[in-house]
């Protein structure tokens, strides 16, 4: 077979052709098809960025617009608004969250970004996120529902609290008093939110065997599992009676981070940027901006409890 022949390739050229100059020829024609397609592709990306957003059943989304790459990033600009209202007094912030639902796919991210970021253990969630079917078989889908605690701005947990370790501070989080908690649990029954948990001091590691192959390492997870967390900017390590465990828990939106001029971690963790939170008394916040929406709606509010999350739909 000739060496000039190239099987599912461009004809092979004369023999007068030289050699060296077919490979330029070949290079060429190489680097013009690509850059083709760079064009192409670049062509494509630009019909896609002048459509208009859609949701999922074909109508344009009403939501926050996602940002131009020339804009700053939602949590860039968070975290200014942030930083801004750390530099008001603490009675005149009032902080906030709002969650689009048309953005949350139920990755559960910001669930295991608290659990790691607050150290929780089995079963004390403060941030689940509900799931529920919809439709009719064989056409269903999921809907998702982050429940962080809604920092009520009328809370029936605090009231029902007999020794007063759960209050509202200054700024409308509601807390805990670790130390003035003596575990009855009232405020778990007086939440309409299902927001409180109990710690009975359980760790993900208490049935790991504990034969010789297993033993250092459940010993480096205990460790990890009794390390302090820095909720409400104390250390506290889990130690069977000592609080937390025995405690009544929940989410307190992560002051410890707000305090030190972070965003709470599930909204740093959202992969959609889902979640918007910051100071609603400042007009200029995005936090602010988005609850000023119509389409936004806040749980159970014929209760009364004026809850400052907030829910986009």
């Amino acid at each position: 077979m000739s060496e000039d022949h190239d099987p599912g390739g461009d004809p092979a050229p004369p023999a007068s052709v030289p050699r060296r100059t077919r490979r330029s020829r070949r290079a060429f024609l190489n680097t013009l098809g690509g850059a083709a397609a760079a064009l192409l592709a670049l062509d494509v990306l630009e019909q896609l960025a002048a459509a208009p957003a859609t949701t999922a059943s074909g109508a344009t989304a009403s939501g926050p617009p996602l940002p131009a790459p020339t804009e700053a990033d939602l949590l860039l600009r968070m975290q200014g608004d942030l930083r801004r209202a750390l530099a008001r007094p603490a009675h005149l912030r009032r902080w906030a969250m709002a969650i689009d639902l048309r953005r949350c796919i139920g990755c559960h991210a910001c669930t295991i970004a608290c659990v790691a970021e607050n150290k929780l253990p089995p079963g004390v969630v403060y941030r689940p996120v509900l799931e529920e079917e919809i439709g009719t078989y064989p056409n269903v889908s999921r809907r998702f529902l982050p429940r962080p605690c809604m920092q009520c701005e009328n809370p029936p947990c605090v009231p029902v609290c007999p020794v007063g370790a759960t209050y509202r501070r200054p700024d409308g989080i509601v807390a805990m008093n670790y130390d003035q908690c003596i575990g009855c649990r009232y405020c778990i029954t007086a939440c309409p939110y299902g927001a409180r948990t109990f710690d009975f001091g359980r760790t993900y590691t208490e049935t790991t065997p504990t034969g010789a192959p297993a033993l250092v390492g459940r010993a480096s997870a205990e460790g990890y599992e009794r390390a302090p967390a820095r909720e409400y900017t104390q250390r506290r390590p889990r130690e069977e009676g000592a609080s937390p465990i025995g405690n009544v828990r929940k989410c307190h939106f992560c002051v410890h981070r707000i305090e030190a001029g972070l965003l709470p971690a599930c909204v740093t963790t959202c992969v959609g940027r889902a979640t918007f939170f910051g100071d609603a008394s400042d007009p200029d916040s995005l936090i602010a901006q988005v609850i000023a929406r119509p389409n936004t709606m806040r749980l159970k509010e014929d209760l009364g409890t004026k809850p400052r999350v907030y829910y986009l739909l």
